[in-house]
């Protein structure tokens, strides 16, 4: 009885040491992590910012922990319950660490606003400012544009010198009577075309009116000028009654007129020039023959083509210019831009009708010339003769010529085509 009576009590108390010490052992458990934790957070310089989501989980799931603890061992419940409400580190209190981090941001803060303080004794310089080279590009292309565009314009006026118009000009005025619009017309193509040597494709003008109004006259003015200022060989003066009288030989005045103007355009274009051909009774050409006149005016051609002059003289579309004259004799010089507009609206389906080469051209109408216009070609015939200008010897040769009459104004029929027979009766 005395062995077993000890064996009772062994169990028993072994029992409530392990009652006293699994408590104890989770304290020490518990202080140890403690002290773990406060060590770790010593040793970190940045504390780091929690959430308050975070805090509320963690604060969670430490209840939930203790609940099992108390679960199982009910004896600490109440002493784990006071050291979770007492402990600073279980609880998750913020208030230290969000201190700690805007402390942390101020001094961030200031920390980026900080300006560097130079020495006064020391002096400050700019960083130097490299300059782009695009600029002196730039300048350079500039200078080089302008210098090519007064270059340009010089070789203008040496063209235009080169060929005298201001000269041709002054005597178009002076020997060509009641033609200053067709004149002027004809001087600003001239000037045109004549100051460069490239064109995309030849001029060609048209005189067109009644007889002796002074159309071949011009003609003749302007190959006598350019055989003074050019070599005779770069002016062709074509006469269709000289040249080609008989239509039975028109192969043969085809081939020779070819031959003729591409010879002349060859050399002309060696020597840089620009030939003149001058082409007057058109209107008694062959179809043939317009035909091959037609293929040189065409723009799809060799440069040596595309560099030349062509004058058509005819007196195609004549009557309608009559017409026109006569029934606007009341209109006055400042309408006469619109008038000429609608004579060439006139006369440029006649022209057309009669052959497609002249929508290649310019159009250029000469009006009728009136008496005191036809006195002056009767001054300027007897001067040329070496006669004396007497009044009443021109009076009486103007007096002879026959005269449209409308609008208190007499228009010559004939122009100034019989002053010259006139002239030689005295």
């Amino acid at each position: 009885m005395d062995e077993s009576q000890p064996r009772t009590e062994t169990p028993t108390a072994h029992k409530r040491i392990s009652l006293l010490s699994s408590p104890m052992r989770a304290v020490i458990r518990l202080r140890r992590k403690v002290q773990f934790l406060k060590k770790s957070r010593l040793h970190l310089n940045l504390p780091r910012e929690q959430s308050p989501e975070l805090v509320q989980t963690r604060l969670l799931q430490r209840q939930i922990s203790l609940r099992r603890t108390n679960l199982y061992n009910p004896s600490m419940s109440l002493f784990n319950q006071a050291t979770f409400d007492n402990s600073q580190y279980f609880t998750f209190d913020t208030s230290v660490d969000q201190s700690m981090v805007n402390k942390y941001k101020r001094r961030k803060t200031r920390r980026k606003s900080r300006m560097v303080l130079y020495p006064e004794s020391s002096k400050k310089y700019l960083p130097t400012e490299q300059k782009s080279k695009a600029k002196r590009c730039l300048l350079l292309l500039i200078g080089i544009i302008c210098f090519q565009i007064l270059n340009a314009i010089e070789n203008l006026d040496d063209n235009l010198q080169k060929y005298d118009l201001d000269g041709l000009e002054k005597t178009m005025h002076r020997e060509v009577f009641g033609q200053k619009v067709a004149v002027d017309r004809i001087m600003e193509l001239l000037k045109d075309y004549l100051a460069t040597h490239i064109h995309n494709k030849p001029l060609v003008i048209s005189f067109n009116g009644p007889p002796g109004v002074g159309k071949s006259h011009v003609g003749w003015l302007l190959a006598k000028h350019f055989r003074s200022v050019m070599d005779n060989d770069f002016v062709l003066q074509y006469f269709v009654m000289h040249h080609c009288p008989n239509k039975e030989a028109t192969p043969a005045c085809q081939s020779d007129l070819s031959e003729k103007i591409s010879e002349m355009v060859t050399r002309a274009e060696i020597e840089e020039k620009i030939p003149l051909f001058i082409l007057d009774e058109v209107e008694l050409m062959s179809p043939v023959l317009l035909d091959t006149l037609s293929r040189f005016f065409q723009p799809n051609q060799t440069n040596e083509f595309l560099n030349a002059i062509y004058i058509l003289i005819s007196n195609v579309g004549g009557s309608e210019i009559t017409t026109f004259a006569l029934q606007n004799v009341s209109s006055d010089l400042l309408h006469q831009q619109r008038k000429t507009e609608e004579l060439l609206y006139i006369i440029q389906p006649i022209l057309t009708h009669f052959h497609p080469l002249w929508k290649s051209a310019v159009i250029i109408p000469f009006g009728l010339l009136e008496k005191s216009h036809v006195i002056n070609c009767i001054l300027e015939e007897m001067m040329r003769e070496g006669l004396y200008p007497d009044q009443s010897h021109i009076e009486n040769l103007a007096s002879q010529l026959s005269y449209y009459t409308t609008g208190g104004r007499e228009y010559a029929i004939t122009g100034c085509k019989q002053v010259g027979a006139k002239v030689n009766l005295l």
